[in-house]
C-alpha cells in the first residue's frame, strides 16, 4: 500500500508536469483488501486536486487497474512547417538520372529530325554533373553530339529542379515541346 501510495503521488505530479492528456491506465500492484483499494482512490484524487485541468479518477478494477481521464492545457506544439516537394508533388520519389536522360535523349531526336540544330539544354547542376561526369569523350554529351553529328551546349541553372531540364534554339529563344 505504502509503494502505491509513493508511486500515485509521483504519478500525478508527472501528469502536471508533462501535461499529459487522454485516458491513462496505471497499473498499481495487486491490493487484496477493498478498503485499501478505495483509500488509494481517495489518495489518487486529493494528489489530483491541485491540478487544473479536467481530470477524473475511476475506481480501482479488480485486476489492480486505475483509470484517469485528463484533458491537456497547453495547445499543441506541433506546427507543419512542411511544403509540397515541387519536384516531387509529395510522393518522395523522383525520375532517376537514368530515366531522365532517356527523356532528353528521345527530345533530342525528336528536335533534331525536325531541323532544329545547335541546342543548348539548361539542366539542374546534379543532372548536369551527370550528364558531364566522366572523359570528356566519354560523357553522355559528347556520345549525344556524336551521334546526331550536331552542336549540343550544355548549361547548368540552379533555379531548375532535379527533374527540370529546357531546350533553346541558336537564337535563344525556348522550344516548346
Amino acid at each position: 500500500m505504502e509503494t502505491n501510495l509513493e508511486a500515485a503521488e509521483e504519478i500525478a505530479r508527472q501528469f502536471r508536469l508533462r501535461d499529459m492528456g487522454g485516458i491513462i491506465v496505471i497499473d498499481f500492484i495487486d491490493m487484496k483488501l477493498p478498503e485499501n483499494k478505495r483509500k488509494l482512490q481517495e489518495k489518487m484524487e486529493e494528489f489530483m486536486s491541485p491540478d487544473r485541468a479536467k481530470h477524473a479518477v475511476l475506481p480501482i478494477s479488480k485486476f489492480g487497474l486505475m483509470q484517469i481521464t485528463r484533458q491537456r492545457m497547453k495547445p499543441e506544439m506541433n506546427i507543419n512547417t512542411q511544403e509540397v516537394c515541387p519536384s516531387c508533388s509529395g510522393t518522395g520519389k523522383i525520375s532517376s538520372a537514368l530515366l531522365l536522360e532517356d527523356e532528353i535523349e528521345k527530345n533530342l531526336s525528336y528536335l533534331f529530325t525536325h531541323k532544329h540544330n545547335n541546342l543548348r539544354i539548361i539542366v539542374h547542376p546534379i543532372m548536369y554533373a551527370y550528364l558531364t561526369k566522366g572523359w570528356p569523350w566519354s560523357t553522355r554529351l559528347a556520345k549525344w553530339r556524336k551521334k546526331y553529328r550536331q552542336k549540343i551546349k550544355l548549361q547548368e541553372d540552379t533555379n531548375y529542379h532535379l527533374t527540370e531540364f529546357r531546350f533553346f534554339n541558336q537564337h535563344e529563344e525556348e522550344i516548346k515541346l
